[in-house]
């Protein structure tokens, strides 16, 4: 309530100012019908003081977004805005202009391109559009379910239908993965993610939109497959693709995800960005959620998507989190996905049952790298204890694709109860070799040609802490390998994985 009191003060004395002032055109209020959805600019208000000219502009996504260093220059009003998240350009130029009408605003916002015709508002329309702030509990840590004591595997919609998702699909989905035996071999959650979301009936609650017309049903359908229902919100009021967040619900939002049967919340910062800032409201705003679905009694797996800010590893347990995105999105090409897995994993002093760096999805199977990369691909999230949620269309899995997915051995490795992350060992220019120590003893070593040509690379004893080398066998492969010749052609951007025993 506070927060709201302050945007009405605002609200009343910019118009104010604007009305007894009157130092520029565009003092006062301007309202916007018609302007696109993203970011949803409501409201402009603007007022001056001698050469200070102050205001905001009300957008349905972000909120007020405060006016910088605003001028008049030639008859038109120009200011910077914070641009979000981007570190390259934090601050975008937004200018209005008088029209016959009212005011034309241009700008951008991130991606969105604003381009937006006003009208003279008054004050009681000012009032009207003021965004409703909430205010955040105060910082408590949320005890963590064990939910997750080995990273969680599945599949998720985004990478290959992005918001183009329907109950059908879900329900595809689900039946390919009992089909093709990834259910057996240790996928379980079936995950949607952005773009279910409808609008909010009047009690509040969150309603799928006309793509799900039974999201209870479909989760009944997806546990009847021996399988898991995952879905996913934002913490802000819009969701990354535009969908209604769960800013003002949360508690409401994880009580309807419960009655629904979801296991599976991932949780994206999108729009909320622009409210939580800094360490302090980001993890909060986390925290609220994971107590909200603590309070629901049931037992859903938490994931946390901001991106790899504030060294989220170090308090993610503390919301309730069980994962915690490390990066930004991955996408479906080799330097993309080895400058992520490589270099943006997480800190592995992190990971660990119940907790484990996530540094995105798999792309196996969208076809945009090689049979060499993609393997790669899972070495690496293999060795490095991530989270293993395809992102594919389980339905057209090439033959060579399932192989690597349903790898039983690597997926030991991933799985491993130990829980720890690998890490590299030695390095040698493009050539890298990873170790990840096993519950029983043995040692994971993942050999990776990050060149752009073939290789030999050789495995020690010492890159995996032995002396001697007992056992060894090549995971891919399927192949036990002679302990004293562990030599390897590897071919560019391509690897070898292996389980050795020694002393």
């Amino acid at each position: 309530m506070r927060h709201l009191l302050t945007a009405l003060v605002l609200t009343t004395s910019l118009t104010q100012a604007g009305a007894a002032l009157a130092q520029t055109q565009f003092d006062g209020v301007w309202l916007f019908d018609h302007a696109a959805p993203n970011p949803g600019v409501t409201m402009l208000q603007v007022a001056s003081e001698g050469t200070r000219i102050t205001g905001a502009v009300t957008t349905k996504w972000y909120g007020p977004v405060t006016m910088q260093n605003a001028r008049l220059e030639k008859g038109v009003l120009s200011f910077e805005v914070r641009n979000l998240n981007d570190r390259d350009h934090p601050t975008q130029t937004w200018t209005v202009r008088r029209t016959l009408k009212g005011v034309q605003l241009d700008g951008k916002m991130w991606e969105s391109k604003i381009d937006a015709g006003g009208r003279r508002g008054t004050l009681r329309e000012a009032e009207a559009r003021a965004f409703r702030f909430q205010t955040l509990p105060a910082w408590a840590p949320v005890e963590q379910a064990p939910l997750a004591p080995t990273p969680p595997m599945g599949w998720s919609s985004w990478n290959k239908f992005a918001e183009k998702i329907d109950d059908k699909t879900i329900r595809a989905m689900a039946d390919a993965m009992v089909a093709t035996g990834l259910r057996d071999a240790g996928y379980r959650y079936v995950n949607i993610d952005d773009g279910w979301q409808g609008t909010r009936g009047p009690d509040g609650r969150i309603r799928p939109n006309a793509s799900f017309p039974d999201m209870k049903a479909l989760a009944d359908y997806v546990h009847s497959k021996g399988l898991k229902l995952g879905i996913y919100s934002s913490q802000g009021p819009r969701t990354c693709a535009g969908f209604e967040g769960s800013y003002g619900h949360v508690q409401q939002d994880a009580q309807t995800f419960a009655d629904w049967g979801i296991d599976y919340l991932k949780y994206d910062l999108c729009s909320g960005e622009y409210f939580y800032a800094d360490a302090d409201t980001v993890k909060r705003s986390y925290a609220e959620m994971g107590a909200a679905l603590k309070a629901t009694g049931r037992s859903i797996v938490y994931s946390l998507c901001e991106y790899g800010r504030f060294d989220v590893g170090a308090w993610g347990r503390q919301t309730g989190g069980h994962l915690w995105r490390t990066t930004g999105d991955i996408t479906d090409d080799y330097a993309t996905m080895a400058r992520i897995g490589f270099d943006k994993n997480g800190n592995a002093a992190y990971a660990g049952p119940n907790g484990f760096n996530d540094p995105d999805m798999l792309e196996v199977g969208n076809g945009g790298m090689s049979l060499d990369e993609y393997t790669t691909h899972m070495t690496l999230w293999a060795i490095s204890a991530a989270p293993l949620l395809m992102g594919h269309d389980l339905r057209q899995t090439p033959p060579a694709m399932l192989a690597l997915l349903e790898n039983r051995e690597v997926i030991a490795v991933d799985q491993d109860a130990k829980g720890v992350q690998g890490k590299p060992v030695r390095k040698d220019g493009t050539l890298e070799i990873w170790a990840k120590p096993l519950a029983d003893g043995a040692v994971a070593l993942a050999l990776f040609n990050r060149g752009d040509a073939a290789a030999k690379i050789d495995a020690r004893a010492a890159d995996a802490g032995f002396t001697t080398i007992t056992h060894a066998r090549d995971l891919w492969a399927g192949k036990p390998v002679a302990a004293d010749a562990l030599a390897f052609d590897v071919p560019a951007h391509g690897a070898v994985m292996l389980r050795l025993k020694g002393k």
